[in-house]
């Protein structure tokens, strides 16, 4: 499934949004515009629905409901999301989910729901604050999306959004994960534990990714030849490159000797071949040649046709590369432009903006039609900083 509309209101930098999303999303716009907080909506919504997590810790990790409620917030301070679900390769929604957000005025100033609603195609399944809830207002602290015994007629949403993987790998993180003691953070988006995850992936499962991601490097990275895992003495599992050298059987290193950029790419790929859920990418062009990230966008599509269509996963990305969205097959419906404004961000389809879409017909690119707009005002006034 893919989630096919969403609907915020009052969501961090956003007073209101309500846009269509496709199987690609390219997030576009300038710094502090709210790209990595769009994202989080669906980390969010992961947060509530995963096993040991819920409403109020999904609230908390984030600093209450005042971090998480948009600042432009007036008369209706409510925070509300609503997400429509559709197969990969359909139209017909499937499954909606909606959900809104109040906080007590006195007292402790608990967050609770305000409603919580599903639908099965147009039908309303649930229509939260219910009988029930009206007699124990308590039961308003939860929602039934994390609870196991009151979402088994929706639970396919549950797994959806429990599925949702988010990744921003961080090199330094896989090279010296010792030296960065401490519970790791939950869903490990910045790569603490990657070299585990693809240790614990089932071997023939594994080799096959490894071996796709070799033919990948084997383009990328010069004088790359061999991509294998391996576990040390004590068990401990390792990445581990051959380099065509001098000596006949070559050169051995491990991920503690790879570049920055050698291990987002191995990192990135392995996520695009790891599962079919919504995927989210923060950057992926950082650490990378220029020529690497200008062909990011046919790989990700190539990967995203798999032989069943029930299997093609979505991918929402944040970017600022010119090199990426230089891609002309990168359509004007793929990109999502973020404009900051006094009342909150705005998001608009690239596509429904005449000018750009002029250009666009005109054979310029995203990067040519786009990013001239996410451009401060005033940034040429940087050169006269002291």
């Amino acid at each position: 499934m893919i989630v096919s509309h969403i609907i915020l209101k009052n969501w961090r930098n956003f007073q209101s949004v309500d846009v269509e999303l496709g199987n690609r999303v390219f997030l576009v716009g300038p710094n502090a515009s709210g790209k990595s907080n769009f994202l989080d909506v669906f980390r969010f919504l992961r947060d509530i629905a995963k096993p040991g997590g819920g409403l109020q810790k999904a609230i908390s990790d984030r600093g209450g409901i005042s971090k998480i409620r948009c600042l432009a917030a007036r008369a209706n301070p409510d925070v509300e999301m609503e997400v429509s679900l559709t197969e990969a390769a359909a139209k017909e929604t499937l499954w909606k989910y909606a959900i809104g957000i109040k906080q007590e005025v006195r007292g402790y100033r608990n967050p609770y729901l305000a409603y919580e609603r599903v639908w099965i195609g147009d039908k309303l399944i649930l229509d939260r604050p219910d009988h029930d809830d009206e007699k124990d207002k308590l039961r308003l602290t939860q929602a039934h999306l994390e609870q196991i015994s009151l979402n088994q007629p929706f639970r396919e949403i549950a797994k959806f959004f429990d599925s949702v993987q988010y990744m921003h790998l961080i090199p330094q993180l896989i090279r010296y994960p010792i030296a960065f003691s401490g519970p790791t953070i939950p869903g490990d988006p910045y790569g603490q534990n990657f070299l585990e995850r693809v240790a614990k992936t089932n071997t023939k499962t594994r080799q096959a990714r490894l071996r796709k991601i070799e033919a990948a490097l084997f383009i990328a990275v010069p004088q790359l030849k061999h991509l294998t895992d391996i576990k040390d003495e004590s068990g401990i599992p390792h990445l581990e490159v051959v380099y065509e050298h001098w000596r006949p059987k070559g050169a051995r290193q491990r991920e503690d000797q790879f570049s920055d950029g050698t291990l987002r790419l191995i990192g990135l790929l392995w996520a695009l071949l790891d599962g079919d859920s919504l995927l989210l990418l923060e950057e992926p062009e950082l650490s990378l040649n220029a020529g690497i990230v200008s062909k990011l966008p046919a790989l990700m599509y190539r990967l995203q046709q798999p032989k069943k269509p029930r299997q093609r996963r979505q991918v929402i990305i944040s970017t600022h590369s010119t090199d990426l969205l230089s891609d002309k097959g990168i359509g004007g419906e793929e990109v999502l432009l973020l404009s900051p404004s006094a009342e909150g961000t705005d998001v608009t389809i690239a596509s429904s903006v005449n000018e750009i879409q002029d250009l666009l017909k005109g054979g310029l690119s995203i990067a040519d039609a786009v990013l001239p707009r996410t451009v401060p005002k005033n940034v040429h006034q940087m050169e006269l900083f002291k």
